[in-house]
């Protein structure tokens, strides 16, 4: 009898050690995969769950063949690997269910700053780049009501050269920058997955100073999981502090 039950915890250890380790795995290469195109973010977004699935899996076998005394480094490596694993698509879920399902930011929703120079990198199955109006505005205030225009002391032409330092400092691609019109057009590249955001910076007269406005819109995806909200708050903490 003990040595079935030993027999069986070390099954059930190898079992849940393997699920854990293709977890892993899909954990590590769901975002490069897509970053890099070797499948469409909806397969790299899917993949999320085969981690999810692979991290519960360990956990539970793992803890199983630790109840059960067989193999125990291993099932506890298993449980410990599986709880990592899981974290990670659930802390996504988990922040995608506490933001609006938006994917389209601006700090005037009134009227928000237009994009003109990114429209053509947008490609025809990109998020439409026309605003999408009160309902969405709506959202955006109950969801981010900090997020508004920074004002600024200096004139247009100095809070322009300012935000594109800063722009640039972040390391987006600069599609435009009219210092003229004081506009800058500009994408942003997200680390793991590798989604191209776009932004637009609007400065305008206000006073004797300025205003900034910012726009973040995601190229893909209903839900930005607040990624543009977390971009325009960055930038324009930054801008003020310039």
């Amino acid at each position: 009898m003990a040595f079935s039950r030993l027999g069986l915890g070390r099954t059930l250890a190898i079992v849940a050690l393997v699920l854990s380790a293709v977890a892993v795995l899909l954990a590590i290469g769901a975002g490069p995969g897509t970053r890099f195109g070797l499948w469409g973010f909806r397969t790299g977004l899917g993949l999320l769950l085969g981690v999810l699935v692979g991290g519960a899996g360990g956990v539970l076998l793992g803890t199983i063949a630790a109840l059960l005394g067989g193999a125990r480094t291993m099932s506890v490596a298993a449980l410990l690997l599986g709880v990592v694993t899981v974290a990670v698509p659930l802390s996504f879920a988990l922040r995608g269910r506490s933001v609006p399902m938006i994917h389209d930011i601006t700090t005037d929703t009134d009227d928000p700053p237009p994009f003109e120079a990114v429209l053509s990198a947008r490609g025809p199955d990109a998020n439409p780049a026309v605003y999408e109006g009160p309902a969405i505005a709506a959202q955006q205030r109950q969801a981010y009501p900090d997020l508004h225009g920074l004002v600024r002391r200096d004139s247009p032409a100095q809070a322009f050269d300012r935000a594109l330092a800063t722009a640039r400092a972040f390391g987006w691609t600069i599609v435009a920058a009219d210092a003229a019109r004081h506009r800058i057009e500009a994408t942003d590249t997200t680390f793991w997955f590798g989604f191209k955001d776009d932004v637009v910076i609007r400065i305008r007269p206000d006073g004797a100073g300025s205003r900034v406005d910012v726009r973040s819109l995601s190229r893909v995806g209903r839900s930005d999981v607040g990624t543009n909200a977390q971009r325009i708050r960055r930038f324009l903490d930054a801008l003020q502090k310039s």
